[in-house]
């Protein structure tokens, strides 16, 4: 199988540079029948595909597109994050027929707008496409045909200009008669919800936005209302508002992401079953926007002060504010169970390593990965520290019931050290290790883990001094934790040197 792949420059662009762009991607993606235009006049440039091949002929190298295809499916099913799972929900029976609904499931966002979303590409695989080719389910087609109907009558807007393209499309309405004849004619319903994401564009707490649309709750209540079992997917780029979680409360959520042109078939593989799901969520999921440190910081037209410091996503939720996080750092469901122990920790002083060795064991019924995640708890000295940092992590291999797997981790201690910029340690400009305990915690996420490892530093130790640069201008107040008598984190506020 042979791909053509374009690379277009500019003349001022000719040469040197021209020939390090081309080597680049030979480096990442192995390709080699390289056209090269300039502005539209086609050179074959004979002498630069020799340099590139390494004196070899084109022919003797050929991507293997079916590869690439199948890597990028395997990468987009493992990235999935499952938050909830009620009534056995997923994955979905064998011979059961569902009924999609959302007008997104014909324009899935393989990814968001800008220089990272803007690549042409051969063809774009949907939720809805990899589930029509899927032999394990069937697909209410009546419903489908409606939804490509109305989708003909109502297309997509994709803006004018560079970041114009509207942070989600407008919904079809759905009316109870067609929901419950839907119902009548499925076992279940899935809803999918989409966003897109991009360069040059914040989020906006705007209904279609972070917020769902009223035709969106109102899809979601009815589906809620007639199916017994409801499945929500959330095809975005970051977090929007879950609290229809609270309000509709589906038997199943699951945020899908933006997986890529193949990412419909990651989808349909763990939708089915043929994939457990082991993505974690790298954000923290708050119960309310205004719960998140930053709300208060962020959106002024012309300054903003960065006043909660370090204390972002789970450094803040887990130092101050715990009882406002719905879903935590770190959290993922699986299909099925795994044991996580630890085998061996112990610290090498000399060589300034932690080294750890967790055993995990599937003891569910399921094929399935886990992700095990290491965290650092530091004291709180006088820099004031989150009250736990992620400091390594890592996934097992696919592990059949009854099966283990052990992951080594080698972890450097300056992944717990702190920078003090005032000087307050008496190492301004450096990376500390201040003096004090030191324990660290494996497991799941961050809300589930267990110690393994303690250590204590008598004295202060500086790792590394640097140079001050791009220190604010204008000194303003930034936040720092404190202790009170009964041992409670609070906030308080110190001006940034």
């Amino acid at each position: 199988m042979t791909n053509n792949y374009i690379f277009r420059f500019r003349q001022y662009e000719w040469g040197a540079n021209c020939l390090t762009r081309l080597r680049f991607a030979q480096q990442k993606v192995k390709v080699f029948h390289i056209k090269v235009y300039l502005y539209d006049v086609q050179y074959h440039h004979m002498e630069l595909s020799k340099d590139i091949l390494g004196g070899r002929k084109m022919e003797d190298r050929v991507l293997d597109w079916a590869v690439y295809e199948k890597t990028a499916r395997e990468m987009a099913a493992e990235g999935l994050v499952l938050l909830k799972n009620d009534n056995k929900a997923l994955p979905l029976k064998q011979g059961e027929t569902v009924s999609v609904f959302g007008r997104m499931q014909n324009h899935y966002y393989k990814s968001g707008t800008g220089s990272g979303g803007m690549v042409n590409v051969a063809r774009v695989v949907g939720i809805l496409d990899a589930l029509n080719e899927c032999k394990d389910v069937n697909v209410n087609q009546k419903l489908a045909e409606t939804y490509a109907a109305w989708d003909e009558e109502h297309p997509v807007e994709l803006g004018l200009g560079w970041g114009q393209e509207p942070w989600s499309q407008a919904e079809m309405p759905v009316t109870e008669e067609l929901v419950q004849e839907a119902a009548g004619e499925s076992d279940s319903a899935i809803v999918i919800i989409a966003r897109t994401a991009g360069e040059d564009k914040d989020n906006t707490l705007e209904k279609g936005a972070f917020m769902l649309t009223d035709i969106e709750t109102d899809m979601l209540r009815l589906v809620r209302e007639n199916f017994q079992k409801m499945v929500v997917l959330l095809n975005v780029g970051g977090l929007i508002d879950m609290s229809f979680l609270d309000t509709i409360s589906p038997d199943a959520c699951m945020y899908v992401w933006q997986g890529g042109m193949v990412g419909g078939y990651g989808v349909a593989d763990v939708l089915v079953g043929d994939v457990s799901p082991s993505g974690k969520l790298t954000d923290t999921i708050a119960y309310d926007i205004k719960d998140y440190p930053a709300y208060d910081n962020f959106g002024g037209e012309e300054r903003n002060f960065y006043a909660e410091d370090i204390y972002v996503g789970y450094r803040y939720f887990e130092t101050f504010a715990k009882d406002k996080v719905r879903y935590p750092f770190g959290y993922g469901l699986s299909y099925t169970d795994f044991k996580i122990g630890v085998k061996h920790a112990s610290m090498d002083f000399e060589k300034g390593v932690a080294n750890i060795c967790v055993k995990v064991t599937n003891t569910g019924k399921r094929l399935g990965k886990e992700v095990v995640q290491v965290y650092g708890e530091m004291p709180q000295g006088r820099l004031g520290k989150p009250s736990r940092v992620l400091i390594d992590f890592a996934k097992t291999k696919e592990l059949v019931p009854g099966l283990s797997d052990e992951l080594k981790f080698e972890i450097p201690l300056d992944r717990m050290a702190s920078f003090d910029d005032s000087g307050v340690t008496g190492h301004r400009n450096c990376y500390v290790l201040e003096a004090g305990d030191y324990t660290i915690h494996v497991g799941n996420s961050i809300r589930n883990t267990t110690e393994c490892l303690f250590f204590e530093l008598t004295e202060t130790v500086e790792l590394q001094k640097l140079q001050e640069a791009l220190a604010p201008y204008e000194k303003f107040d930034r936040m720092k934790p404190f202790c009170d008598e009964n041992g409670r984190m609070l906030i308080e506020y110190e001006e940034t040197p």
